[in-house]
This record gives structure tokens, sequence and C-alpha cells, in this order.
């Protein structure tokens, strides 16, 4: 039987796709808590377990890169790809773990409407990720990743309303830095979901 040095199935799609997975599972959790905020232990262990899962994703997909040669797209475009999907899930479980320690009580109006773009948002990275492997849907792909923009904007536009509020009235000092924390890192996790359209859309035309 003849050896080949060209690995048959790398499954670079596959992990891509667990990845996207873990960001959704994570944004929804997150979501759910913002909307019935509790600070029993069993969500925020949960949500560490998704960020764990996404890390072991991550590294399979680093390990198959260094022992793969050759790939289905630029080496570059798949380090990019697979860092800024990891980033997207840490940076929930980022925000999760600050409100619980800064002892956050209670959600807000705010807090509920960013989780809700920032799952919407995975929700999008999932659906383009999961096209990326068939050439006959690269107009699917982009039209994702044009709505990814279209809430990265709102996330903006959210952001800029809940600080606003934070400082409305005689706010106490430190309160507005624990939100505007949370807030800022909620919405950098939107910034990267945008990040991964960017990928992919320069994937796409060097594929082109």
């Amino acid at each position: 039987m003849a050896f080949s040095f060209i690995p048959k199935d790398e499954k670079f799609f596959e992990l891509f796709e667990e990845q996207a997975v873990h960001s959704v599972a994570a944004a929804k959790l997150f979501r759910e808590m913002a909307q019935k905020w509790s600070r029993e232990t069993a969500s925020f262990d949960r949500l560490r377990e998704i960020e764990h899962e996404a890390d072991i994703t991550t590294h399979d997909i680093y390990d198959k890169l260094n022992r793969t040669f050759v790939t289905p797209f630029d080496r570059e475009d798949i380090r990019d790809l697979a860092s800024e999907l990891d980033t997207i899930t840490d940076l929930i479980e980022s925000a999760g773990q600050r409100m619980f320690l800064y002892q956050i009580e209670n959600s807000t109006p705010d807090l509920i409407q960013l989780t809700d773009i920032l799952w919407q948002a995975t929700e999008q990275v999932r659906k383009a990720i999961k096209e990326l492997q068939n050439p006959e849907k690269n107009r699917h792909v982009l039209d994702y990743c044009i709505e990814i923009n279209r809430l990265e904007n709102a996330g903006d536009h959210a952001l800029g309303v809940a600080i606003g509020r934070l400082f409305q009235g005689k706010p106490d000092p430190l309160e507005v830095m624990k939100w505007k924390e949370i807030y800022e890192t909620i919405e950098h996790a939107i910034d990267k979901c945008e990040d991964v359209a960017h990928t992919l859309e320069t994937i796409l035309v060097k594929q082109a």
C-alpha cells in the first residue's frame, strides 16, 4: 500500500463548527443568566466548563495544524479563525466571572440587551462557519457576515446607551466602574464576532 504524505481528512471544518457551537452555548447561557439573575454557582460553573471545552477544541486545531502538510486554506487564516472563535467564548466567561466576583445582585435591561445581541451574533457566526466548507454557499457566508457587522453596530450603540445610563443622577462610582467593565467585556465579545466575519471574508476572497 502506497504511503501518502497528504492527510485524507484533518477535520478542520468540523473543529471550527465545534468552536462556534461552544460560543453559542456560552452566549445563550449568559443571556439566560442576565434574564433571570442569580448568584447560584451552577450557571457560573457551567459557563466555565464551556470555556474549558472551547479551549480543548482550539488546542486540537493548533495540534492538527502543526501536523498537517496541506490545509483547506491559509495556515495564518486558520490560526486567526481559531483564536478569534476561542476569544469569543473566553470573553463571555470572563464577563460572567466578573459579575460573580463583583457580587452583582441584580441584572439590568442594558445587560439583557447586550447579551441578546451577543447571542444573535454568535448564532450568525455558527451559521457562517457551517457553510464555510461549501463553495456553492459562499453567498450565504457573506450574508451572515453582513448581519454580524450589523449586530456589531447595534452592540456599539447599546454599549453607549448603557454607559450613559450609568452616569445618570448621582451614581456610586464603584458601581459605575463594575458595570462599565462588564458592559465593555460583552461588547468586546461582539467585536470578536465581527473579527471572525472579517476573517471569513478574507478566506473567501483568497479562494475566489
